[in-house]
């Protein structure tokens, strides 16, 4: 029997995880139910709940309407709230951890359409929904999930396509652009270097791109045991901005969209004043404009994957298998 190459699993499914994306961003979704909802809640945890910050930035943009994380425990732990005449979007790789599923079952008997965006088929959270946005990543066998994180934002973005058309012809163009798109950064070797220097690493992002800076901190949790936080580029230049009289890192995750550009500049300025080790990075880097937000926040995601993984190995870690994690997480 052949001995498994550490990496090499999260290697190849990340690899296949920007044809995930142009799939699942393209499927035809009858979205009729949801018309008129007067608010979309959100339901998800890790890398998931990631994917549901950025959906939540790109539908209040196009919809008009408050779009927010529910936590599963008013189900799953409480008695459940009232849901009259709102969506609830329940995003899950797997569809199978107990408080999704009891987080499905209650939004939809307190009046909810239930919305689910799952990769296995037949699961117990897309039984309870009454619309099912599928995935289609085929089988991800490692712990971190990737082309799964990026097929759920496309799944969503299907999904407002179906409910603003204009918003579907934005992201066909946007899809065209990204399907010759080579996602390995020119500076991931800088970016590794950077990484196994940082002891701590604060990731920034704006507006979807936030969504994105708690995916890409998560991983770097997960895959390189390192400390690593998600802020937004306003909110870290309050109280967090202390802890960067301390050695840190900070990433900049930036969507190239216009009206976040003086807010991550702002960010970013004040991190070099201080003496921090700032690193931008845009899908303008690999010739990738013109995006819509949420495109361009799933491209970064698949942009560091790779930088991720490398920084792991060079530690000497499996990032397929960390120790103290399972691929299904169980929670109440």
């Amino acid at each position: 029997m052949t001995k498994k190459t550490a990496g090499s699993l999260m290697a190849a499914e990340s690899a296949q995880a920007m044809a995930v994306f142009c799939a699942a961003a393209m499927q035809v979704i009858d979205a009729s139910a949801l018309k008129g909802v007067k608010a979309i809640y959100t339901v998800a945890r890790g890398s998931s709940d990631a994917a549901a910050n950025i959906l939540s930035y790109e539908m209040m943009r196009e919809l008009g309407v408050p779009v927010t994380s529910l936590p599963p425990s008013v189900f799953s732990l409480g008695k459940g709230v009232n849901m009259n005449g709102t969506a609830a979007l329940v995003i899950s790789q797997s569809g199978a951890s107990d408080d999704l599923v009891r987080s499905a079952k209650g939004a939809a008997a307190q009046g909810a359409q239930v919305v689910a965006i799952t990769n296995q088929s037949g699961s117990n959270v897309e039984a309870a929904a009454q619309l099912h946005l599928p995935i289609g990543a085929g089988p991800e066998l490692a712990v971190p999930a990737t082309k799964t994180v990026i097929g759920s934002v496309a799944a969503g973005m299907a999904l407002l396509a179906a409910l603003v058309p204009d918003y579907g012809v934005r992201t066909s163009k946007s899809i065209a652009a990204l399907r010759s798109v080579d996602p390995r950064h020119p500076r991931a070797a800088a970016l590794q270097a950077a990484l196994l220097r940082a002891r701590h690493v604060y990731v920034i992002g704006r507006d979807t791109g936030y969504g994105a800076a708690h995916e890409v901190a998560l991983k770097l949790k997960e895959c390189c045991a390192l400390h690593a936080e998600p802020y937004s580029a306003s909110e870290v230049l309050h109280g967090p901005l202390q802890l960067a009289t301390n050695p840190l890192m900070v990433l900049i995750l930036d969507t190239g969209a216009a009206h976040i550009q003086d807010s991550l500049d702002q960010a970013e300025a004040r991190f070099r004043a201080i003496g921090c080790d700032v690193h931008r990075v845009s899908p303008a880097d690999i010739g990738a404009i013109h995006l819509t937000p949420a495109s361009a926040a799933a491209l970064l995601m698949a942009m560091m994957y790779p930088v991720i993984l490398s920084t792991a190995l060079a530690l000497g870690l499996d990032p397929d298998a960390p120790e103290t994690l399972s691929k299904v997480t169980q929670t109440t």
